[in-house]
């Protein structure tokens, strides 16, 4: 198990994950938000509705894919 930290609105999380998923999740998180210090709410929206159109784009692929297999 791996803890990632990170603040917002001046809360403190901690996340305990599995240390294979927790070294990609860093990296990503970086992206997204202030690893070092606190970020607004808002940012934790941006970012949580960023990841589902990225999800929501895979999966019209993957449909896309089944549907020419079928063909």
């Amino acid at each position: 198990m791996k803890k990632i930290v990170l603040t917002f609105n001046g809360n403190r999380f901690d996340i305990d994950l599995d240390e294979h998923f927790a070294a990609y999740l860093e990296k990503q998180m970086a992206k997204d938000f202030n690893v070092e210090g606190n970020n607004d709410m808002k940012l934790l929206l941006q970012a949580y509705v960023s990841s589902n159109y990225k999800l929501y784009e895979q999966e019209n692929e993957v449909q896309a894919i089944l549907k020419k297999l079928d063909a």
